[in-house]
C-alpha cells in the first residue's frame, strides 16, 4: 500500500467555526477518465458545490452546476453536496427546484449525497430543524433511512479516521482495498435502514475523536440502495477520488 503524502490543512467553514482538514493523495486514483461522456449534475445553491464539480471533472465527467429546474435535464446523475442543510432545503423551494428533483429520484436517477447531502435524501430526520412557524424541514427523500442531523457533535468535535468501505474492489492493489480517509465536519449518521439499503461503512466508537458520543454503538456512515449513494463524511476536501468513482460506476451499472 502506498503512502499517503500529507500536504497543508486546508480550512473548512460550516457555520461560523472553522475545520482544518489535511489533504491526501490517496493510494488510489480514478482509474483513467472513467467518467468520460457522462454530464454530472452538482446541485449548487449552497455548501461545497465546487469540490464536487472538481472531483467529478477530474474523473472525465462534464460538471455542471443545478440551480434551476431546466439543469436537471440531461442529466446522467447529479451529487448534493455538504452545506446546511435547513438551507439546502428552503432554496430548493425558492428555486423551483424540490417537486421536479423529487420527482427525478423517483423516477431512478442516480443521486450522491454527502453530509447535508445525506441528510437530503433521506426519508426520515430524527431531530429535523423547524422554522419559525414550526414547520420541521423537509427533504428530497429516496433513501428509506433515518438519520440524525449533527450526530457526531458540533464544528470543534470534527474529525478524520480511517474507514473500511464497501464496494471498492475496482480500487484493490496486492496489497488489498486501501481504507477511505474520512473527515466528519458536524456530520450526520444513520440510526436506521430499511430493506434494500446497503451499509457500506461504519465507524467504530473507538475511531472517533469523542467516542462518548458514540455510547459504545459503531454508527453507520455510509449506504447505498439501487443507484442512490450517501456518505455522511466528505470524500471531495481530503482528494479521495474512488467514492466519486463508485458513484460514476454505478451510473453506468458496473457497480
Amino acid at each position: 500500500m502506498e503512502a499517503r503524502r500529507e500536504a497543508a490543512p486546508l480550512a473548512r467553514t460550516k457555520g461560523s467555526e472553522h475545520y482544518a482538514v489535511r489533504m491526501t493523495n490517496p493510494s488510489s486514483g480514478p482509474s483513467s477518465r472513467v467518467g468520460t461522456g457522462l454530464r454530472i449534475g452538482v446541485l449548487a445553491l449552497q455548501g461545497d458545490f465546487r469540490e464536487h464539480l472538481h472531483a467529478v471533472e477530474a474523473a472525465g465527467a462534464t460538471g455542471i452546476g443545478v440551480r434551476r429546474p431546466a439543469e436537471l435535464e440531461g442529466l446522467d446523475g447529479l451529487i448534493i453536496p455538504g452545506g446546511e442543510s435547513t438551507t439546502i432545503d428552503k432554496l430548493s423551494r425558492a428555486f423551483g427546484l424540490r417537486d421536479p428533483l423529487r420527482q427525478r429520484i423517483h423516477d431512478g436517477l442516480p443521486v450522491y449525497g454527502s453530509c447535508a447531502g445525506m441528510i437530503l435524501l433521506a426519508d426520515q430526520i430524527t431531530d429535523p430543524a423547524k422554522d419559525l412557524a414550526g414547520n420541521p424541514q423537509q427533504t428530497f427523500g429516496g433513501l428509506d433511512i433515518t438519520v440524525r442531523r449533527n450526530a457526531f457533535g458540533r464544528q470543534r468535535e470534527s474529525f478524520e479516521t480511517d474507514l473500511d468501505f464497501k464496494g471498492l474492489d475496482f480500487s484493490a492493489t496486492e496489497n488489498g482495498v486501501a481504507p477511505v480517509h474520512a473527515v466528519f465536519i458536524r456530520g450526520p449518521w444513520v440510526e436506521r435502514v430499511g430493506d434494500g439499503v446497503e451499509v457500506l461503512a461504519e465507524v467504530e466508537p473507538s475511531k472517533a475523536s469523542h467516542p462518548e458520543a458514540l455510547a459504545g454503538t459503531a454508527r453507520i456512515v455510509a449506504v447505498r440502495s439501487g443507484k442512490l449513494l450517501a456518505t455522511s463524511f466528505h470524500p471531495e476536501v481530503t482528494g479521495e477520488k474512488r467514492v466519486h468513482e463508485l458513484f460514476i460506476r454505478m451510473i453506468r451499472g458496473e457497480a
